[in-house]
């Protein structure tokens, strides 16, 4: 696949590099053209830093991986108002949360919502906010592979986004459509919450094994 990856920082390098050394093309940009080029060559030759305004040319996907505080003005920034992504793949991995309380900072729906009202036309799916850039790949036993959580409302960007998260090593688990997405976001306030207070946030919530609560039902 051509991946666009509208960020520059941290996370939307090692998204880069993981999915660089599975075989996809990446475009990046950001608000900075020089932060951009600094990225791509942190990622590799598989990537090319481009204009804001070219993100989306020729792209199966276009990654979110920018702060909070920025989403609204990088998506028109690459044109999203305008209909330049209509079509295709976009996926949120924003946090809208305060990252000293863990409180989500909007009052109501949810940042992949507004980055669908934003980028019109767009085919949005919600994914890889609860992850830290140092996550990726995921080289362990498949058994123990990390989940990410899908809510998107398109069946071909879900399908689109799924194969990109396996090629990072993960698994994904759809968990509805994109009304789902604030939950998903309250999820990332949850386990800063279960760190500030010293604790696993892996220790935070039961093993639960499907197949049982299948068999219960």
């Amino acid at each position: 696949m051509r991946i666009g990856l509208l960020g520059t920082g941290n996370l939307a390098v090692m998204l880069g590099s993981a999915w660089a050394a599975a075989g996809h093309d990446l475009a990046v940009t950001g608000r900075d053209a020089g932060r951009a080029k600094a990225a791509a060559e942190a990622i590799g030759a598989a990537a090319t830093p481009v204009e804001p305004g070219r993100l989306a040319d020729g792209a199966d996907a276009v990654v979110v991986a920018i702060s909070w505080t920025g989403l609204a003005d990088a998506l028109r920034l690459v044109g999203g108002p305008d209909g330049a992504l209509a079509g295709t793949t976009v996926i949120d991995a924003t946090n809208p949360v305060d990252f000293a309380t863990g409180r989500l900072l909007l009052e109501t729906g949810s940042a992949a919502e507004l980055v669908a009202g934003l980028a019109a036309g767009a085919h949005v799916v919600k994914a890889l906010h609860l992850f830290a850039g140092a996550s990726w790949p995921f080289a362990g036993e498949a058994d123990a592979a990390p989940v990410v959580a899908l809510c998107g409302d398109d069946a071909g960007a879900l399908a689109r986004t799924a194969e990109l998260v396996g090629g990072l090593g993960a698994r994904s688990a759809v968990l509805g459509g994109l009304d789902a997405a604030r939950q998903a976001e309250e999820a990332a306030g949850f386990v800063m919450r279960v760190v500030a207070a010293g604790a696993n946030p892996r220790r935070a919530v039961p093993d639960v094994d499907p197949a049982l609560l299948r068999a219960a039902g």
